[in-house]
């Protein structure tokens, strides 16, 4: 097996394909509640090493009493960071947004109410862990753990790195109205654990089949954090077969014939 090797830089900020191979598009990842940069270096590593620049923002901070000046924060946040990665080549597309839990709600919020003409307007979003209305968790750190991930090594991860009891929030309930009003003309792939108790299915389920360009995947026994829980090889591995697929306009790379399983 060949050794590749892999650059991190800019505090868990930006991820570089490895040395030698053409980059294959851009993503930008929005955290969700309680999370930081630092909780996305496994998923953002391995997307770059099949060859994706990867930029991490910070999760937004939403403020209830004020939700467009924390949309038009979440926008310079997102812009920044595709400058940074249009400063180092170009900027390659596809471009990506791949968002989870509040950052979910809050990249739809403002892809709906936004300039379609703005220079960093994304080719396709991820939606990941899209809580559903007075969705919250309240208790003791072990217990949003147990709502969050089933992974020993994620949990080590928030724990060092997380603020604990910020899923006892729900999100202000236009927010979440606006991730679920199907309105965003976009390629849109929906990722659920099936073990989530924030999520509502049903209606992710209504609004994914509303949308000519969407696909609801849902993961086996996996909890909110739906892209960093125990099935995170797997979950990585099905985002990039999407971005494949968006490099020719969402056809599959691959078609199943036949197979026993």
């Amino acid at each position: 097996m060949t050794q590749t090797t892999e650059r991190v830089d800019q505090a868990d900020a930006a991820y570089h394909p490895p040395a030698g191979l053409r980059t294959r598009g851009t993503v930008v990842v929005v955290p969700g509640r309680g999370e930081a940069r630092a909780t996305y270096r496994r998923f953002a590593s391995r997307l770059a090493a099949d060859a994706y620049r990867v930029q991490v923002v910070d999760p937004p901070a939403i403020d209830p009493d004020d939700l467009p000046a924390s949309l038009a924060a979440l926008a310079v946040s997102v812009g920044d960071a595709v400058d940074e990665a249009t400063s180092v080549d170009g900027l390659v597309r596809p471009l990506v947004v791949v968002a989870a839990d509040a950052g979910a709600a809050a990249v739809t919020a403002l892809l709906v109410g936004s300039d379609r003409l703005a220079t960093w307007w994304p080719d396709a979003v991820v939606l990941a862990g899209l809580p559903g209305q007075d969705a919250a968790v309240g208790g003791a750190w072990e217990d949003e753990l147990e709502v969050r991930t089933s992974c020993a090594v994620h949990r080590g991860v928030l724990s060092e790195h997380a603020e604990r009891g910020t899923l006892g929030t729900p999100l202000p309930d236009p927010l979440l109205a606006a991730a679920y009003a199907a309105a965003l003309d976009l390629p849109q792939l929906f990722l659920v654990g099936d073990a989530d108790p924030l999520a509502d299915r049903p209606a992710l389920a209504r609004t994914a089949s509303s949308l000519a360009q969407a696909r609801l995947s849902v993961v086996r026994g996996a909890h909110h954090d739906v892209l960093n829980d125990q099935q995170h090889r797997s979950v990585a591995a099905e985002v990039v077969t999407f971005l494949e697929a968006l490099r020719q306009e969402l056809v599959p790379v691959i078609d199943v014939e036949s197979s026993a399983w």
